[in-house]
């Protein structure tokens, strides 16, 4: 597997928790990247199918010739996540199992060519999907000042949101704020020396919440985690990968709710959602790295493992 950039995380906690529980079970991949759990799910369970998506049909072509073997139990579709549960192919049976893995492949960041990284010079394109949507160079080219700030503050915690955003502003009307270097460049200058010598590069922060806003990383999980979940068959299992703190705060909420007997306000004087709890959370505080895998991928340190299994169907069925 040395031809592969990405190294799948929690893969073991993976294997074990999602792993079938009887025979010729199906298994979606929400976002294949590379292959790698994919690879080892199927390596490991020889009466698994699986069903492979990404939005990006360049890291679609690359996972499928790695699962080639397994090439009649693999089918393959090149679209996002949340529009294929939105839209569930009538001709599949319902998942017993599903896995969300929404992480960046290095993939992206090493050899897409696309603007993921500030250690590359490279265009600000930043679209998983290259078909459709703004790249981050017409975000930072479009946006007024407020709307940069908030963007810059609410998906990545940029301290210095307001600073940034009024540099680009200052400088946007050039037209030279479409390469990385460029912005990687601007935010150095906006932001204060004592931020520049950090434990990061300063600009972490504005490439992460970009390339955020350009895929709709945050925008979209609510409407992916209820598709995936109302796609799911009763007794099935749903495991969530998150590498950020934003995106885990908004999956152990969903959870939560679906752990919940009733949903009706806390001050509602009496119960009218009549609703039953519709998932058992297999991970309370969900799984992270441990030492050795840090160790021997870095980039796994952020990961977090949340995991439910399906009670009920919304109908209580």
């Amino acid at each position: 597997m040395t031809d592969y950039v990405h190294t799948p995380v929690l893969l073991e906690e993976s294997l074990n928790l999602l792993g079938p529980r009887t025979k010729n079970e199906l298994m979606i991949d929400a976002n294949t990247g590379e292959g790698g759990h994919s690879f080892n799910f199927l390596s490991q369970f020889p009466d698994l199918r699986m069903v492979c998506i990404d939005a990006d049909s360049k890291i679609l072509a690359i996972a499928e010739k790695r699962l080639k073997t397994f090439k009649s139990r693999v089918t393959f579709f090149s679209c996002w996540s949340f529009d294929f549960f939105s839209d569930y192919p009538s001709e599949l049976k319902r998942p017993d199992t599903i896995l969300l893995d929404l992480g960046v492949s290095l993939y992206h960041y090493k050899e897409s060519g696309r603007g993921f990284s500030f250690e590359r010079d490279e265009f600000l394109d930043m679209r998983l999907d290259t078909s459709n949507g703004l790249t981050a160079a017409e975000i930072l080219a479009r946006l007024p000042e407020r709307e940069l700030a908030d963007l810059l503050y609410n998906n990545a915690g940029e301290r210095y949101s307001r600073r940034i955003a009024s540099q680009i502003i200052s400088e946007r009307k050039n037209g030279t704020i479409t390469t990385t270097s460029a912005l990687a460049d601007l935010v150095e200058r906006a932001v204060p020396a004592s931020y520049r010598h950090g434990p990061i590069h300063p600009a972490t922060r504005t490439f992460q919440a970009l390339r955020i806003a350009v895929n709709g990383e945050l925008s979209q999980l609510p409407a992916l985690l209820e598709g995936a979940l109302r796609v799911l068959e009763p007794g099935g299992r749903l495991g969530v990968i998150s590498f950020h703190s934003l995106e885990d705060r908004i999956i152990k909420n969903f959870f939560r709710l679906m752990n919940k007997n009733c949903i009706c306000p806390a001050q509602a004087p009496i119960c009218r959602c009549e609703g039953s709890r519709s998932v058992n959370i297999l991970t309370k505080k969900g799984l992270s790295p441990g030492k050795e895998e840090i160790e021997r991928n870095p980039p796994s340190r952020s990961a977090r493992l949340r995991v439910v299994e399906k009670l009920l169907d919304e109908d209580g069925e």
